[in-house]
């Protein structure tokens, strides 16, 4: 689907009886022992477990997350299956790969007549919701109520559609999400259990604060990652062949704002649009008309008293760029650079852990905190500056890696942490199994249940590998299709299309992955042991075509 292309057909919501054993135990009089769980499932967009104080504290304070975590269960090793938005987002709903659930690129259109985890436990009597970022390409089904955002969403005045109908909401996208899922939780029926997904846009690129948060962080230094100034010299061309660096392919006006009122004010007329996106990132980025005219159109959905606001707190910023641009060395460029997109990432976040607190503190006040499982989640982990990048899509650490916390006092322990290996694919056979509702047999994720209810503890016969595939090239910052097995301490990546390479990680000796051992021979035995269990996994999640020689999975750039 286009940016800004409106959605499809509008399926019915599906509609169930409620089985007289889940109505018998969710009525008002049911004992509390046997009174099934709430779900919440709070999910972010690119929030990487760097920019969460409970898993890094060198970055942001994120309280109400930390909340999550010293109350509940912080996993440590959660990955995800796609690092991309749309296609973790299927994942998640359908416990399924990518190629299983048919969702493997943002250029697809979700089935949403498919199984997912939300029918089944709207078929077992749960009360539905999906508020927030969707971003399917579809309308949602299985929920009896749904507030989407248009494809990516706006920070300010964002568009939504709910139950069909849209609506332009005044406010910032992140209290607004909130305000829905609160007003929800109010008008819901109280004698029935309730699945909210808790869906935010933010913190999405291009990371535009909250008028609260406006400069936030301007006085503040972020440490620099150790691989800020990579050259990719010890790895091959899909590391060199990106285009997700912060110096060459972040664009100035729409990233980093850095654009005068008196431009953004001004009639720029229509920017030259170019099909090919995987040109049109990189042109934009260098195309001052393009950079200019997207980031207008997200400032002009501020109130004039909300761009009065902003131009004064990004005022400094221009002053100090029109100071450096012309004399600072690349080096200095990118660090410059860094500083400014942590200062808005970071302001970001700070509204998104706010409103965790909101909602949290919503539930607390109705009744129904502790009776309620609540997940926070990204759609995967994000670049900030690591190896020079933003954005995500690799299969290496910082972006393949997710945050999960939950908790729920009557079955998790408080202040615990797991070392488990997770999946998101797991998310929904373990709310499943809560709720008491059988897990269908082609569900291919597993049940963090015994992990959640036995402080962490790693499960007998539990998985010793994940696996992970990405399939969107050539598109958005030019990351190579790949697939591969990380597991406690090696990770072996396959990419291919294109190139036909290898890299084999030793995350122990090498945890920023920049020490290539495909062809070291001190890592021969362990390249050979990492290639059958690969095999394993990928017979294990039916991807038997996993190079797409019989069939290529993305539809191209101008289905996206």
């Amino acid at each position: 689907m286009k940016p800004n292309s409106r959605l499809h057909a509008r399926p019915s919501v599906r509609l169930a009886a409620v089985p007289l054993s889940v109505a018998a135990l969710t009525g008002c009089g049911a004992p509390e022992a046997t009174r099934q769980p709430n779900i919440v499932i709070m999910m972010t967009d690119d929030h990487t477990c760097q920019a969460l104080s409970c898993y890094d504290n060198r970055l942001v304070e994120t309280p109400n997350l930390d909340r999550l975590a010293r109350e509940g269960m912080l996993f440590e090793n959660c990955y995800v299956a796609n690092a991309i938005s749309g296609p973790s987002r299927a994942c998640i709903l359908t416990g399924k790969y990518s190629h299983k659930n048919g969702f493997t690129d943002n250029s697809r259109t979700f089935d949403g007549s498919q199984q997912t985890f939300p029918k089944l436990l709207h078929d077992a009597g749960y009360q539905t919701a999906m508020i927030g970022k969707w971003h399917l390409n579809s309308e949602p089904q299985g929920f009896d109520f749904w507030s989407i955002l248009v494809a990516q969403g706006e920070y300010y005045s964002p568009l939504f559609i709910e139950n069909g109908e849209e609506k332009i909401e005044p406010g910032y996208v992140t209290d607004v999400i909130t305000d829905k899922a609160n007003g929800w939780l109010e008008q819901r029926d109280k004698d029935r259990p309730f699945a909210m997904l808790y869906y935010h846009k933010a913190p999405h690129r291009n990371w535009m604060p909250a008028q609260r948060h406006l400069g936030i962080y301007d006085d503040k230094v972020f440490p620099e990652p150790e691989t800020l100034l990579d050259d990719y010299a010890t790895r091959g061309r899909a590391a060199r062949e990106q285009e997700m660096e912060i110096g060459r392919h972040m664009w100035p006006e729409w990233d980093l704002k850095l654009i005068s009122p008196e431009q953004l004010r001004s009639d720029l007329g229509e920017a030259e649009q170019e099909s090919d996106a995987n040109k049109a990132d990189v042109k934009r980025a260098n195309d001052w008309l393009s950079s200019v005219k997207q980031f207008q159109d997200a400032y002009n959905r501020m109130t004039d008293e909300e761009k009065t606001r902003w131009d004064a707190a990004y005022a400094p910023r221009l002053a100090e760029w029109e100071k450096i641009r012309g004399t600072a060395t690349p080096e200095e460029i990118v660090r410059w650079k860094y500083q400014q997109y942590m200062r808005d990432y970071c302001a970001v976040i700070k509204g998104v852990d706010e409103n965790v607190g909101r909602l949290l503190d919503y539930l607390e006040k109705i009744g129904e905190l502790d009776n309620t499982i609540v997940i926070y989640t990204s759609d995967q982990g994000f670049f900030l500056g690591e190896h020079g990048w933003f954005d995500k899509r690799f299969m290496y650490e910082e972006c393949q890696r997710t945050p999960l916390l939950v908790r729920y006092p009557k079955a998790v322990a408080a202040g615990t942490r797991s070392k488990a290996l997770a999946m998101n694919i797991d998310y929904a056979p373990t709310l499943l199994d809560f709720a008491g509702v059988e897990i269908p047999a082609d569900i291919q994720g597993r049940s963090l249940k015994g992990v959640l209810t036995s402080k962490g503890e790693i499960p007998a016969e539990w998985r010793t590998g994940v696996y992970y595939h990405y399939y969107e090239y050539p598109s958005w910052h030019s990351v190579k299709r790949h697939y591969g097995i990380r597991t406690e301490r090696y990770k072996l990546i396959h990419f291919y299309n294109d190139v036909d390479e290898w890299e084999l990680y030793d995350l122990q000796e090498d945890p920023n992955a920049l020490r290539n051992r495909y062809d070291d021979p001190a890592y021969a035995a362990v390249r050979e042991e990492m290639h059958a269990r690969l095999k394993e996994l990928q017979a294990e999640a039916d991807d038997t075509d996993p190079d797409e020689l019989q069939s290529e999975f993305f539809q191209g750039v101008e289905n996206l």
